[in-house]
């Protein structure tokens, strides 16, 4: 297990959304009291690794047998919860931000050789784990559509913490996509990728 990095939140973006953070703090407690394992994932993921802040909403990601004890914990601690059609992760509600459990995530198992490969970060005085960055990108470019063809959040986390990403580990597990293709060789026109050679090779 990854040892907790002490003092990291004072290395983070003070203009992190408090309704986040003290959200987070609620959804954590809940499901550390119900022995729910979790990581930290989406924009809150990317921030805890040095990231911009963001204003959307909480992705955590736990196990799939964990799903409805997860829900039940949740509801149990005042949150609305649902299980939405899309059989990929539930849902939860708290003080209006929303919190999307994600047990079957693009390119990601979620398992506990996964759980240990993520680190433990203080986030908000709350020691958690954090997706790594590699998985964060995958699993978000894996999840690029015709009709979800946004840009912007993997466009920002890439440009904060491109020292941090195996990005040759990246192409290779995105391969498959043509929209993670095009983000990357944006990417490279940008200069922001550290590996680049992939395209100019062709």
């Amino acid at each position: 297990m990854a040892t907790v990095r002490r003092g990291y939140p004072q290395e983070m973006p003070s203009e992190q959304s408090t309704d986040l953070l003290d959200s987070l703090k609620v959804v954590a407690a809940a499901l550390r009291e119900a022995k729910v394992p979790f990581a930290l994932a989406g924009g809150l993921a990317a921030w805890a690794h040095g990231g911009p802040p963001t204003e959307h909403d909480i992705d955590l990601m736990i196990r799939e047998p964990d799903a409805e004890l997860a829900l039940s914990a949740l509801r149990d601690a005042g949150l609305r919860v649902t299980e939405p059609p899309e059989g990929w992760l539930v849902k939860a509600w708290h003080d209006g931000v929303l919190i999307d459990l994600i047990f079957a995530p693009k390119g990601v198992l979620v398992d506990d050789a996964f759980l240990d490969r993520c680190q433990l970060v203080n986030v908000a005085a709350v020691d958690m784990l954090v997706v790594p960055l590699d998985d964060l990108l995958v699993s978000k470019l894996l999840a690029l559509t015709e009709h979800n063809l946004d840009f912007g959040p993997p466009l920002e986390w890439a440009r904060a913490i491109r020292e941090q990403v195996d990005w040759a580990s990246v192409r290779t597990r995105t391969s498959d996509s043509p929209f993670a293709k095009t983000f990357l060789f944006m990417l490279d026109e940008l200069g922001v990728a550290a590996h680049a050679d992939t395209y100019a090779a062709r």
